[in-house]
């Protein structure tokens, strides 16, 4: 069966307060001691007054010949967090890139995880699909109908969270006009190979979970089913082969800080951003190798192949040159969602919107579901709040942190 695997993208950003500003633009505080002002601050409490994110990187440790940054996404400051991208050598079941990533609050009460993508088949043929089923021997693949995200929700993924209670079910027409942003290429490319016709279908949602033990937590899920025809030589008919993949993401809390949980996410989802070095190069490297009629299996992944060296020595030697650039100047690449990372912002907009914030160093899609954004225009390190009395520069006594403005 013919297989177009799509690329995974995924997730977060960042942020605290706001306007001591005020008062000092105030006429009647201007001869106010700067004393009254530490005294002030120093009642503000992290965590509970603003949240503290900082901008982390999520590697490829397996591809290339050095590790090379595949992702980057804001956490709140202090939490830890472990995963990254892993490889499928060709040849074998799901073969393709894939990302695990765990992070969590220093108390472990809080905790963010984007998930691998799954992805299961299904054909007319019922031939193929016992087929399918000798060889899909990864904990990723599977054989099955195609589904929708709600019912992937409550079928497959729920009973892996220990059948939690599902409430809040949203649809996401945004995020699925996302998710089909590469579909005529997709459907190019299978074509290509041999296809008659090509559909694809998108579904995303989000939805909040409850167990029983008081936590609760909130689930972004999108899925694509691809239904491709493929004429059938042997009955002169055609042969309907199915692939489904799944996108998921999970963030657990408790039950009784949902609010200030869901502001959480909100920011650090929405501020995702995909490396478009290390994405080009990878896509590329794909799509050889499904043009290729024969793919010799290599048991190791760093070194699956002459192509892979090549690719990957090009792209480091390149590729590092502009990760350089951007860590000395401004990372431009984090500063806006590209189309391919806008489907995390789509999906989380159910939840809280999004808003642009401007600092020195670039314009940023930031959650609304805090009031105030400030940065030490870095493009690394930020404060979200609702609090407006909260000045960074007088909390940190650190004059780099400026407030964000809003921007359209």
């Amino acid at each position: 069966m013919i297989r177009y695997k799509k690329g995974f993208y995924y997730l977060f950003i960042l942020f605290l307060t706001n306007s001591a500003c005020q008062s000092q633009n105030n006429p009647t505080n201007q001869n106010k001691p700067k004393m009254k002002q530490a005294t002030s601050a120093a009642q503000f409490v992290a965590g509970k007054d603003y949240v503290e994110f900082t901008r982390v990187k999520i590697m490829d440790q397996q591809g290339f010949s050095q590790p090379a940054e595949a992702y980057s996404i804001m956490l709140p400051k202090g939490w830890t967090f472990q995963g990254g991208v892993f490889w499928t050598a060709p040849g074998n079941a799901c073969a393709g890139t894939n990302m695990q990533f765990v992070a969590q609050s220093p108390d472990r009460r809080f905790s963010l995880e984007i998930l691998p993508t799954l992805i299961w088949s299904w054909s007319s043929n019922q031939q193929s699909n016992q087929m399918n089923s000798q060889f899909n021997t990864s904990k990723y693949c599977a054989v099955g109908e195609p589904i929708d995200a709600t019912q992937f929700l409550k079928k497959v993924w729920g009973p892996q969270l220990g059948n939690p209670s599902i409430s809040d079910v949203k649809e996401n027409h945004d995020a699925v006009q996302s998710m089909s942003h590469d579909d005529a290429r997709g459907r190019t490319e299978l074509m290509r190979y041999g296809a008659a016709q090509v559909n694809f279908k998108h579904t995303g949602i989000t939805a909040r979970l409850n167990w029983s033990n008081d936590t609760a937590g909130v689930v972004v899920c999108g899925v694509t089913n691809v239904e491709t025809y493929v004429p059938n030589n042997y009955t002169g008919t055609y042969d309907v082969n199915y692939t489904s993949y799944s996108v998921r993401v999970l963030f657990r809390f408790p039950g009784s800080e949902a609010a200030v949980a869901e502001r959480m996410m909100a920011v650090m989802v929405s501020a995702l951003r995909t490396n478009p070095d290390w994405k080009k190069t990878t896509d590329d490297y794909w799509k050889g190798i499904r043009e290729q009629k024969h793919v010799a299996h290599i048991g190791t992944i760093r070194l699956m192949d002459e192509r892979t060296r090549q690719i990957g020595n090009t792209a480091i030697a390149n590729g590092n040159r502009r990760l350089a650039e951007m860590d000395n100047q401004m990372r431009s690449w984090e500063a806006q969602q590209s189309s391919q990372d806008r489907i995390h912002s789509n999906f989380i907009k159910t939840i809280r919107e999004v808003e642009n914030y401007r600092d020195e160093s670039g314009k940023y899609e930031l959650s609304s579901g805090f009031d105030h954004a400030w940065s030490r225009g870095d493009g690394v390190n930020f404060i979200m709040t609702n609090n407006p009395n909260i000045d960074p520069s007088s909390v940190f006594q650190d004059q780099r942190w400026k407030e964000m403005k809003k921007v359209d």
